[in-house]
């Protein structure tokens, strides 16, 4: 029993026959060719993200190791057997307000992680100008030894106009 279909009905299977097989090809070859896309198009994001964080974490250990170069340069011209303590009581005398010190109390504070310890040495100064100071505190600053004023504190001196007290901690790293 052969049926035999008039032009019309030949051509509304032969329409239904490309549809689903057009349907098929979208469904199972084009979409996930997109979304396989899509996925390749998101990992490239994520590894272009991931090398930017790796360039600047680059960057920054480059940073750190020439900081970490200069710092070591900087211990090594110290010279032997420096001490905060007399630097600071030096400078004094070259800024010519080592008779407004009234004291200087050394302290040291170790590190568990790094190896090193630091020298702090807080100071009072009574009655000098700013003018006095100014340079004082420059010379600390900006000396080789690798000194940093961690604490500065200034009041009014008693009755005495322009003139000041001043309480300091002065740290240095030690090896």
């Amino acid at each position: 029993m052969a049926m035999r279909l008039n032009n019309r009905e030949k051509y509304a299977v032969f329409t239904m026959v490309l549809f689903v097989a057009v349907f098929i090809a979208v469904q199972f070859i084009v979409f996930p060719l997109l979304d396989k896309r899509a996925r390749l198009d998101r990992v490239i994001e994520v590894k272009r993200k991931t090398i930017a964080e790796l360039k600047d974490l680059h960057r920054e250990y480059r940073e750190i190791g020439r900081q970490s170069r200069l710092i070591r340069e900087s211990f090594a011209k110290r010279e032997r057997g420096f001490t905060l303590f007399s630097f600071l009581d030096r400078l004094a005398g070259q800024a010519g307000i080592k008779d407004k010190i009234t004291y200087m109390k050394p302290s040291t504070l170790s590190s568990k992680e790094g190896g090193y310890k630091t020298s702090l040495v807080e100071m009072k100064i009574e009655g000098v100008t700013v003018n006095r100071l100014a340079p004082y505190l420059k010379m600390v600053e900006t000396s080789e030894n690798v000194v940093t004023i961690r604490r500065l504190s200034l009041s009014a001196a008693d009755k005495r106009d322009g003139y000041i007290n001043v309480v300091m901690q002065v740290e240095a790293m030690e090896t």
